[in-house]
């Protein structure tokens, strides 16, 4: 069954290519969604799929490429977004 999240991802995670990552990977794993920069110096991200890739995405973004440290996530459900992957523009 699929699922869709939004995501709030706070720590090191603007000027490390936390997107561009978040991007790959995602499309990796053939989720739907989208991610972008906050001006709050966060990243938001909204995931689209079933509940073990869904899963796996959160735990992969937990840990983000090496120069990231995420300090926390907060998760709540959202409605689904347009099918593929990409990256939006801050706001």
């Amino acid at each position: 069954m699929s699922k869709t999240v939004r995501v709030s991802i706070y720590g090191r995670v603007q000027g490390v290519g936390y997107r561009a990552w978040t991007e790959q990977r995602a499309r990796q794993l053939g989720i739907d969604g989208w991610v972008r920069n906050r001006l709050d110096g966060s990243v938001e991200a909204v995931f689209s799929a079933d509940d073990s890739l869904l899963d796996r995405m959160l735990t992969d973004c937990q840990a983000g490429p090496s120069v990231a440290k995420v300090d926390r996530m907060v998760e709540q459900s959202c409605d689904a977004p347009e099918t593929g992957f990409r990256i939006l523009p801050t706001c």
